[in-house]
């Protein structure tokens, strides 16, 4: 079983149904005992750095997250299910995190979107498709084309302090990560529960990496 972590956040129902389209099963749920006993754990994301980090403690989710991650237990975190994995975001000022990956969360520069004079000036938030250049050579990417398309929503980015776990990179004004590995821990800042059949086959190669067999197989 997949336990999708809720912490009243919106997107949750959308991830769980991308894995049970694939054949999974899913529990979306706020308590510790399912996360214990759960094959892997998914932490979605949308919203702000704070409300989530408040949400996370109110609900005692911190250290049972921390804890499944230290222990191995496969872990996927998706856009600020990642950035709340780092050490703090400067959303806000400043937002202390979990601190499970050493490193910080940064808000996108404006930018152009090339060097060519007139270039056009790139928005944040950074909204729609994008290519993901693969750094790693992992059964996460497999069957997954270098610099496919996945879709993004977000202002901040991540810079982890140990560039080693950067698994993949998108540009978008400047070279961001996209993608960070960390022994059994998977996590993008893009969403791949809304970006079409590469998303679809990246939740699938975690299942199966987290040892799961789809029941459609």
């Amino acid at each position: 079983m997949i336990a999708i972590i809720d912490y009243g956040a919106g997107n949750l129902r959308s991830v769980a149904k991308a894995f049970e389209h694939l054949g999974y099963q899913t529990l979306v749920t706020q308590r510790r005992e399912d996360i214990e006993r759960a094959t892997a754990v998914v932490l979605p994301g949308v919203g702000a750095a704070a409300d989530t980090m408040r949400s996370l403690e109110t609900l005692g989710l911190t250290e049972p997250i921390a804890q499944t991650i230290a222990a191995g237990k496969p872990f996927f975190g998706v856009c600020l299910g990642l950035q709340v994995l780092l050490e703090g975001s400067e959303e806000g000022g400043w937002q202390p995190c979990l601190g499970i990956i050493p490193g910080v969360v940064r808000r996108l520069p404006l930018a152009r979107a090339s060097r060519e004079p007139g270039a056009p000036q790139l928005k944040v938030p950074h909204m729609g498709w994008n290519q993901v250049r693969q750094r790693q050579d992992h059964a996460l990417f497999a069957g997954i084309p270098d610099e496919a398309n996945f879709y993004f929503v977000h202002s901040y980015y991540v810079a982890p302090r140990d560039y080693g776990l950067v698994a993949g990179e998108t540009e978008y004004g400047i070279k961001f990560c996209s993608v960070v590995i960390q022994e059994r821990l998977v996590a993008t800042q893009f969403h791949p529960e809304k970006s079409g059949v590469w998303g679809l086959r990246l939740y699938d190669n975690f299942a199966r990496l987290a040892g799961l067999v789809p029941s459609t197989s």
